[in-house]
């Protein structure tokens, strides 16, 4: 029964951090939010592939939870502390010492088979509307080069998001 409110219970936050991504677009410099006319379609930015990548305490007893929902090992290596794990179109990565705190990742260009996309929006594109947009940044890709690079911001809450393309 303590398992179970435990799965609930990281089910639930999990939902609820993909459901405060979606909902609370805010202006990273005032937390206010972003105030659109009534008539004025919102931008998409396709973002490529989204996956939750977890920090675990211990990878071996991570790989069995997520395997007992039903998730498959898809990437990575228990030699390599982190596996990707995979259930339907569902990817969370899960990261042994690597990194604090969890991260909302994209990957533009990839699909989440992992496969190359026909067409993406190049991640110094994605940047360069962020900071159009008066976002702050944490890391950048240099928009001088071409091909892989990242870009990672915080939203209001200091939830990471790291855009990541690996073409």
């Amino acid at each position: 029964m303590i398992q179970l409110k435990n799965t609930l219970k990281t089910l639930g936050i999990v939902a609820l951090l993909a459901l405060t991504f979606v909902s609370c677009a805010r202006k990273a410099n005032d937390n206010q939010p972003v105030q659109t006319k009534a008539t004025e379609t919102p931008q998409t930015l396709p973002l490529g592939a989204f996956s939750m990548s977890l920090n675990v305490k211990d990878l071996a007893a991570s790989k069995l939870f997520y395997e007992n929902l039903g998730f498959t090992s898809f990437g990575g290596g228990m030699e390599q502390n982190y596996l990707i794990m995979k259930n339907g179109n569902a990817l969370i990565g899960l990261f042994q010492g690597m990194f604090e705190g969890n991260i909302l990742t994209f990957n533009p260009g990839w699909d989440e088979n992992a496969k190359n996309t026909a067409s993406f929006t190049d991640v110094r594109d994605i940047q360069k509307h962020l900071k159009d947009k008066g976002q702050k940044l944490d890391l950048e890709a240099d928009p001088t080069t071409k091909g892989p690079g990242s870009v990672m911001l915080k939203d209001p809450d200091g939830n990471v998001i790291l855009i990541d393309q690996h073409r």
